[in-house]
């Protein structure tokens, strides 16, 4: 068997690398258009960060594994091909801001549909609304050659820093199609390494939704216990305590409750707003309302944050240093898209401040571009006056650098190295009252107490507000 992937991204470059490690009787041939990304993916540095992927792609590639820009050969010499492409949220015209732009995926269908000669399995791998199927199947139906096609839905449901992982041991690989062959023929492929209890079978059409609902889901928790999060530091409670005991409940079990700054990365507020969009398509609005309300959470909690922040530092930031720890919207990884850091460091930036910024992985070239981007209008442009606020970011090589002089510091990410360092000569650097925000939970707090710092948590009162009440 041949195996093409298009799209050599977060998805379709470390899930092909996996199903080449397995499966060295078949070749995998994954191809992009951008040929700086594949580069990339052939040299000893690649474009992605995540844990085990190194050792994964140096023992297929060169063997059964390649990238390369030849799009239409890998193509035609394929008997099954996954779409991989990116899926956007769409920022023109009809569902701006909510529907998945599909550009990409016809782009893709229309290629396959003009390459192909015999039969192909064609495989989508790309996050999509649900009967998106329908119109890739119109398309390759229309192809001017003899080709004759299958579709198979295979959402992918990795997590970022632990996708080397999730491939070797997945809770499940799903596949949806109406061609028993063709599933048998992908479920076959997968069978190499994961248990066939685990491998899920059903019609098109739900497997597309499988994936929508996943994250709509595992977003859901994240919004609901941040919700909370908001009660406890009002009310003195913990939000911590709170999770595990609740969590200990086999009916909600303890995942996903841990409370933050807020969710990011490229697939929960996408795919909800994708939701939403299919759910007012389809006239459901309250159940649209019900799924949006988990995005504007989240962004409440994104804005609390920061707000939080100005009002401690009593009600100014303004020329004040404040240093930037994590810009990753998780650890472990170099993905910046939708993270927490990028939202919240916007709205300092407004306020005046003055940002030093570190992340182990996330190069200064992607942080200025993120802000960038958020601080232009709705035509693309940034003002001057919003222009002069980039001023005021500089990019650290160390926490300490980072934190040196700071009047405070916010942990953004939940990088482990944050938690084993010296404190004690941190706070010696800055002026006091030393401020920590911890957006993460993650540092020792009764640790930092002792040491002098003034520490905020999410979802705990503040020691000194609990001193005021009493």
């Amino acid at each position: 068997m041949k195996i093409c992937c298009i799209g050599a991204g977060y998805v379709g470059g470390p899930t092909m690398a996996m199903i080449a490690k397995q499966c060295p009787q078949i070749s995998v041939h994954v191809v992009d258009l951008n040929q700086t990304r594949i580069d990339a993916w052939n040299s000893d540095s690649l474009p992605i960060y995540e844990p085990g992927l190194d050792a994964v792609v140096r023992e297929a590639r060169g063997r059964n594994l390649q990238f390369s820009t030849n799009v239409d050969e890998a193509i035609a010499a394929a008997d099954m091909i996954f779409i991989s492409v990116n899926t956007p949220t769409k920022t023109f015209g009809m569902g701006a801001g909510r529907a998945a732009n599909l550009e990409f995926i016809e782009k893709c269908a229309r290629q396959i549909a003009r390459v192909s000669v015999g039969h192909k399995i064609v495989v989508e791998k790309s996050t999509l609304p649900v009967r998106t199927a329908e119109a890739v199947k119109l398309i390759l139906g229309n192809a001017s050659s003899d080709a004759s096609f299958d579709v198979l839905s295979n959402p992918e449901f990795l997590a970022e820093g632990t996708a080397i992982q999730d491939l070797l041991e997945p809770d499940r690989v799903l596949i949806g199609g109406e061609s028993q062959a063709a599933i048998q023929a992908l479920a076959d492929v997968y069978s190499h390494w994961v248990p066939a209890e685990r491998i899920l079978t059903t019609n098109l059409w739900s497997s597309e939704l499988s994936k929508l609902t996943a994250n709509a889901f595992l977003a859901q928790r994240v919004s609901s216990i941040n919700s909370i999060s908001a009660l406890c530091e009002a009310t003195g409670a913990d939000v911590d305590e709170v999770a595990r005991a609740i969590g200990t409940d086999s009916r909600i079990g303890p995942k996903f409750l841990k409370s933050s700054v807020g969710f990011g990365g490229s697939c929960f507020q996408k795919d909800i707003l994708n939701l939403v969009y299919l759910c007012e398509h389809f006239g459901l609005r309250e159940v649209a309302a019900y799924w949006e309300q988990v995005v504007s959470m989240n962004d409440y909690q994104k804005r609390r944050f920061a707000q939080n922040i100005v009002k401690t530092l009593f009600n100014t930031v303004s020329n004040k240093k404040l240093a930037i720890w994590g810009w990753a919207f998780k650890k472990d990884t170099n993905d910046t898209r939708e993270s927490a850091a990028i939202y919240v460091c916007r709205d300092l930036l407004l306020e005046h401040a003055r940002l030093h910024v570190y992340d182990p992985r996330v190069p200064e070239s992607q942080i200025r571009a993120d802000l960038e981007h958020v601080l232009q209008d709705e035509n693309g442009e940034i003002s001057p006056n919003k222009a002069a606020l980039l001023q005021n970011v500089t990019i650290a090589d160390s926490c300490e650098q980072a934190a040196d002089t700071a009047h405070a510091i916010a942990v953004l990410t939940e990088w482990d190295e944050f938690r084993e360092l010296d404190f004690e000569r941190i706070y010696q650097r800055m002026p006091q009252p030393a401020f920590v925000f911890d957006g993460r939970n993650i540092l020792d707090r009764t640790r930092l107490e002792t040491i002098g710092f003034e520490i905020h948590s999410i979802g705990r009162c503040h020691q000194r507000r609990r001193l005021a009440d009493t």
